[in-house]
């Protein structure tokens, strides 16, 4: 399957929105290093065909873009490093404007499934891969491409630098809004990111987050091995899920989430399969919305970083051998430290110690759930997308991410319980696979091994 590019046009704000040459600061959430990358991810939008005013996807996006980017201009800027701290920043030029690609690919999207767990080599063609030169000078590039049924898809490839998935929510829901042709949009956006979420003075590290993360100023963010990655979609049942959380809550006397449960699961599976050596530090990662936890709250409007990273950490000998209930548990208990103080105890840490190189480390194994980011609500005038998939491989300082997915609700016959995505080394895959068997089989075959 070709996807044509036909041709790619920079969608400029309707009104100026402003007159002069400006310089913003991010905030210390913003310039992580963990979030100096692109994210790419496509949404698959559904055309009737049998309704009888048919609109150009192309023009409605186009033109709501124009006029969300008078509110969201920053989205038109380029990120550059600071000459004082090479923390990134944002340059705002009066004329800039957003690339968006028009293309189109001549089958059906029922031919290839919603992209409910497309061809990989498919997908990337219809979200646009900038490099990251490109990327610092254009933040946000989008692509839509035309199918044959009349259905479209709409790729996104967002710097992590400028917002997190509730932050680019905002924005296209803005979008739709104005494509929805609502007058006005529900929430104004607000930037203000340095003196909302920046350091305090004299920054203080109350909290200990330097016990999970790492300082090497010559290391790189994310290690990669060298070694192929693979991407694999799992199905996850509900009733595989409640016999899971069941087991350990009869094991534990606690309940746990599907986050808890699942994501310890999973966590030991790959550790097994990965033969990771016993006397290694893992770690689970994964962001929390910290919007209503810090004093005061965020603004509603508020859409740049809004998430800091949670961290447990184990041996690995712990991890595979220990009951699983006691690593949900620990997942669980994880939760208890996001506080105002650990949200601000993370930003002075990266006030003192950003020159020193701050990563995640290695061993990261990096987990998030978008069945309810909010991500398959944005609607332009057709419904929302029937599919949203990710294509980034780096999340949270982790090159093997897992991410938690609805399924395409185009897909008959797939509404029971919901999809993981999880990528992999591709020598580990097979083992990977058969622990993630165990999860269908029961109690007798599921739990023969610890949990």
């Amino acid at each position: 399957m070709e996807v044509t590019i036909h041709k790619t046009t920079t969608i400029y704000p309707c009104t100026p929105p402003f007159t002069e040459n400006h310089v913003l600061s991010l905030s210390h959430l913003d310039t992580d290093r963990n979030l100096n990358l692109t994210f790419r991810y496509l949404r698959v939008y559904f055309n009737d065909t049998t309704q009888q005013i048919q609109l150009d996807p192309y023009e409605v996006i186009t033109s709501s873009l124009s006029a969300a980017l008078v509110h969201y201009y920053q989205f038109a800027g380029s990120l550059r490093p600071r000459p004082s701290d090479n923390r990134l920043e944002l340059y705002c030029q009066v004329g800039n404007g957003i690339p968006v690609i028009l293309s189109s690919v001549d089958c059906t999207l029922a031919s290839v499934n919603y992209l409910d767990d497309p061809d990989y080599n498919f997908a990337e063609k219809l979200v646009p891969d900038p490099n990251d030169d490109e990327a610092l000078i254009r933040p946000l590039i989008l692509q839509l491409t035309r199918f044959k049924c009349g259905g479209w898809v709409f790729g996104t490839a967002v710097h992590h630098a400028m917002c997190d998935g509730m932050g680019s929510t905002l924005f296209f829901h803005a979008m739709a809004e104005i494509a929805r042709g609502l007058s006005g949009m529900k929430i104004e956006p607000v930037w203000d990111r340095s003196s909302l979420l920046g350091p305090r003075n004299p920054p203080r590290v109350e909290f200990p987050v330097q016990e999970v993360l790492s300082l090497d100023r010559d290391s790189l963010p994310y290690f990669e091995s060298g070694k192929p990655a693979v991407r694999e979609c799992f199905e996850v049942k509900d009733e595989w899920l409640d016999r899971l959380k069941g087991f350990l809550h009869e094991q534990s006397g606690s309940t746990y989430t599907t986050f808890e449960a699942l994501g310890a699961f999973i966590w030991r599976a790959k550790a097994k399969a990965s033969k990771i050596p016993d006397d290694e530090i893992v770690k689970y990662a994964y962001l929390t919305n910290i919007r209503r936890k810090v004093k005061p709250p965020l603004p509603a409007g508020y859409w740049g970083n809004g998430c800091v990273p949670i961290h447990v950490q184990l041996l690995a000998n712990d991890l595979i051998n220990q009951p699983i209930w006691k690593t949900a548990d620990a997942i669980k208990k994880s939760k208890n430290i996001i506080t105002d103080e650990y949200v601000r105890s993370f930003i002075d840490f990266q006030e003192l110690h950003y020159d020193e190189g701050i990563t995640s480390g290695n061993r990261v194994s990096a987990f998030t759930d978008w069945r309810h980011v909010g991500h398959e609500t944005v609607d332009f005038g057709w419904g929302g997308p029937v599919t949203v998939f990710p294509l980034s491989r780096h999340l949270v300082g982790s090159v093997e991410p897992c991410f938690f997915l609805p399924y395409s609700s185009a897909t008959e016959g797939k509404k029971d319980g919901f999809k993981v995505l999880v990528c992999l080394q591709e020598e580990y895959m097979p083992v990977f696979k058969e622990e993630m068997e165990k999860l269908k089989h029961g109690l007798s075959t599921i739990y023969a091994s610890p949990l």
